[in-house]
């Protein structure tokens, strides 16, 4: 029997550690993250903390376990053992189960291994395994997201209540639900750009993979119940006010959401209520998404100094996240899920995550998507199709030209003629103008041969003014042209445009039907 087991007490939290920052500590935190953990905090010897402040860091947080990295194998020795001297000194308890070591893995400079162990072996439960960054230009996080898995199964959830019942049920290994979904997610990569995103009432994991490689970020504390007060803090009022289609006081708004907080298992009773959860939603997706964007990058790593400092990652690398190659989006966790209407959770996703150019979009069903994850492990293959089969309800696909200022003069963008695939029908034309928003019915299963022409200046992902000949895949909802522009969406500022403008949108897909 595959199983998915939920987060014990909070989740799997951990804290990480490396000499560069923008580095090894990078590498360290995406073992972590990939392995299903929310990273608490990342220590590196160039973050500008003083000693003393890194290890009251460490006792104060008291992590289920600390994954240590740093240096490339036969690079810095000095570093990587005042990080250890750190550990030792802040002498950490864990979170769950006084009663034992603090679990700490080593995946840093292998020539280092045996100093570690000299220091820290007697006062943790210590793991070595291979270097997570054995070079500048190469990762290697498998052995270190293997041992954080092993340890959080052996002693965060032997604390989990039932959690020796549910062992006894399966003869196969127990992960945790964030990670059973990147593993899906990972299995879905090959040849396809796709980003998955799970929103629940306290974080939002995302999960992409861009050219084959494969990231994962939790964000801890955005959610839609008991983190629903910390989405407001971190959005703003006005950017959650700016979805919400119908005038409503700042702080009635503010209310509600503090309603949402201190009652986190309702659900809302009204239509206004949905809007105002939906509205919310979208900065969630947002924010996480735009964390998401910060950590999935290039590996940094290039020299160009002496310094610790300034030696590494000097200039930013670009993200991999490419909206314009983005192929498909799939949205689960209950607001989008269990949306009244699809086309409410496809508009939250086109929101949300600013889609350019030419993107499915699709939703897990059921929440299929976690035990498919650990299915994959054993039935590659029957993982797969279930998951294209049963597990998704794909809602359509979205058009979404990219224009700037010389874009669209005339406030025509492009022209797109289309017809049933494989009906040898007559093409049917249609025009998409600047600001337009328009739905397409094209049924679930169906595809369209589509010729989509842009005027000079508007990309749809061939470059400006380029046409683009491809099949269109139809879905609960369809196609959806979305002429709003540029993202981010420049929404009007003033109250009453703000609202005429999201009334517009919603009434173009008949998002909330009276």
């Amino acid at each position: 029997m595959a199983t998915s087991a939920p987060t014990a007490g909070g989740g799997l939290q951990m804290m990480v550690a490396g000499v560069v920052k923008k580095m090894t500590a990078e590498s360290a935190a995406r073992a972590a993250l990939g392995a299903g953990a929310i990273v608490m905090d990342t220590l590196a010897a160039n973050d500008r903390r003083l000693p003393h402040e890194k290890i009251e860091r460490i006792r104060q947080l008291r992590p289920d376990m600390i994954l240590l990295a740093g240096g490339t194998d036969g690079g810095t020795r000095k570093h990587v053992i005042a990080m250890a001297e750190l550990l030792r000194a802040a002498q950490p308890r864990p979170r769950l189960g006084l009663a034992f070591s603090l679990p700490v893995i080593y995946a840093g400079n292998r020539e280092v291994a045996d100093e570690i162990v000299a220091m820290l072996g007697d006062k943790v439960a210590l793991q070595i395994v291979d270097n997570v960054r054995p070079t500048l230009e190469r990762e290697h996080l498998g052995p270190a997201r293997d041992a954080i898995h092993e340890l959080f199964l052996e002693h965060v959830m032997q604390q989990a209540p039932g959690y020796a019942k549910l062992m006894s049920w399966t003869d196969v290994p127990i992960m945790p639900t964030p990670g059973a979904m990147g593993l899906i997610i990972e299995e879905k990569r090959r040849g396809v750009n796709v980003v998955g995103v799970d929103i629940g009432g306290a974080t939002t994991d995302v999960f992409s993979v861009f050219d084959g490689v494969f990231n994962r970020t939790v964000s801890a504390n955005l959610g839609m119940s008991y983190s629903v007060s910390n989405v407001l803090a971190e959005a703003g009022i006005a950017n959650i006010q700016r979805w919400v289609p119908f005038d409503l006081e700042e702080h009635e708004l503010r209310d509600r959401i503090g309603n949402k907080m201190i009652r986190p298992t309702t659900i809302p009773q009204t239509l206004d209520e949905l809007k105002i959860e939906q509205a919310i939603s979208r900065e969630a997706l947002r924010l996480s998404f735009v964390q998401h964007e910060q950590f999935a990058v290039k590996l940094r790593g290039t020299q160009r100094s002496a310094g610790l400092g300034t030696g590494f990652g000097a200039e930013e690398s670009e993200s991999l996240v490419d909206r314009m190659k983005l192929d498909l989006v799939v949205g689960s966790g209950g607001v989008l899920s269990h949306a009244p209407r699809r086309v409410q959770a496809m508009m939250m996703m086109i929101d949300a995550f600013a889609v350019e150019g030419i993107t499915e979009i699709a939703v897990d069903s059921i929440f299929m998507m976690p035990h498919l994850g650990v299915l994959s492990t054993i039935h590659p293959a029957a993982a797969t199709e279930v998951f294209e089969k049963d597990c998704l309800v794909y809602l359509g696909t979205c058009i979404a030209p990219v224009y700037g200022k010389q874009g669209g003069k005339h406030g025509k963008l492009l022209d797109l003629e289309w017809r049933l695939a494989g009906t040898g029908a007559d093409y049917k034309k249609e025009t998409l103008s600047v600001g337009e928003l328009r739905r397409i019915d094209l049924r679930d299963g169906a595809h369209a041969e589509a010729i989509l022409k842009p005027v000079r200046g508007v990309d749809l992902g061939a470059g400006p003014g380029e046409a683009i000949h491809r099949q269109l895949r139809g879905g609960v909802v369809g196609l959806v042209l979305d002429g709003r522009g540029r993202r981010p969406l420049a929404v009007p500022t003033e109250r009453a445009a703000r609202v005429a403008a999201a009334q517009r949108w919603s009434s173009a897909l008949d998002v909330y039907p009276t």
